[in-house]
């Protein structure tokens, strides 16, 4: 029985698990995760940093950990219930204070039941003025296939039941570096936009990539084959191109904060300033304000 105060339960941890293991043990797509890799060197590349003691936590793959290392910095110790050196849950990750400079995350931060207290947590090991950077989906990941599914199941059921889990939304998640200690906190997004010649192509994708629906209050019945196939007709007639393929929608959201140290820049104090805003507005060329 979970705790009074315990985060809520929203994803099937041990059926998330189950998937990701069938899917690395085949040929899995990583297309996501090459350009998440490949974004994470262009961004290690702009910190003149040696982060001599790095973690690649929750690590489905090698990916982020050759990134680092193309990087210019020594190979990272990897975490997670798939790869690496050390098994972890990545909601429990079994580390002391301080004891990384930098840690990274690809993809294997979006199935958190309690994502403030994980954020919490690799705070809590990383060093004075340790880099944390991650990527997880955005909420604007597969909005036609949500979109068409749910019409589908409206038309033909009377009503949708959750068929894709939910993604997080960027505009959260400064908030919540922020709430987690994070100083400096930053967050991006990366969207794109991939074809495939119809929806079930794409969700062959999904389901190979191990990523199917895991909400804890999914519905446990199958999608019926009338309903799939008025979803298909429906995803081709709204977000198709002239030449009959699909259009999907995928979205990276990177976050990044550091552990607080004296030397990192401070943000200046109410009531410091040394001129005024109207000041300025008023001494300003016509047209430029």
């Amino acid at each position: 029985m979970s705790s009074p105060s315990a985060p809520p339960r929203i994803f099937d941890r041990d059926l998330l698990h189950r998937r990701i293991g069938k899917a690395l043990a085949g040929p899995a797509p990583d297309f996501l995760l090459i350009r998440a890799a490949d974004d994470l060197l262009d961004r290690l590349q702009t910190v003149m940093r040696p982060f001599p003691r790095s973690l690649d936590l929750g690590a489905l793959t090698d990916h982020f950990a050759r990134a680092i290392v193309a990087s210019g910095r020594a190979a990272p110790l990897q975490a997670g219930r798939y790869v690496g050196a050390v098994i972890a849950d990545e909601e429990l990750a079994p580390f002391a204070q301080g004891t990384f400079d930098l840690i990274v995350s690809g993809m294997g931060l979006q199935w958190i039941n309690d994502l403030p207290g994980v954020l919490a947590q690799i705070r809590r090991m990383l060093a004075p003025d340790g880099l944390f950077i991650a990527c997880l989906p955005g909420g604007a990941s597969l909005v036609e296939l949500r979109a068409a599914l749910a019409q589908a199941e409206e038309e033909i059921l009377g009503g949708a039941s959750p068929r894709v889990s939910p993604f997080v939304d960027v505009r959260d998640m400064g908030a919540l570096l922020q709430r987690a200690g994070f100083a400096l906190p930053v967050t991006d997004v990366d969207s794109f936009t991939l074809r495939y010649d119809s929806l079930f192509a794409l969700m062959a994708d999904l389901r190979a990539m191990g990523a199917a629906n895991i909400l804890v209050h999914r519905s446990r019945k199958p999608l019926r084959r009338d309903v799939l196939t008025r979803a298909a007709q429906i995803y081709a007639e709204r977000f198709s191109d002239a030449d009959g393929r699909v259009r999907a929608t995928f979205e990276i959201v990177w976050l990044s904060g550091w552990a607080a140290h004296e030397s990192q820049q401070k943000p200046a104090k109410p009531g410091s300033a040394t001129a005024r805003l109207e000041d300025a507005i008023k001494g300003a060329p016509p047209g430029r304000v």
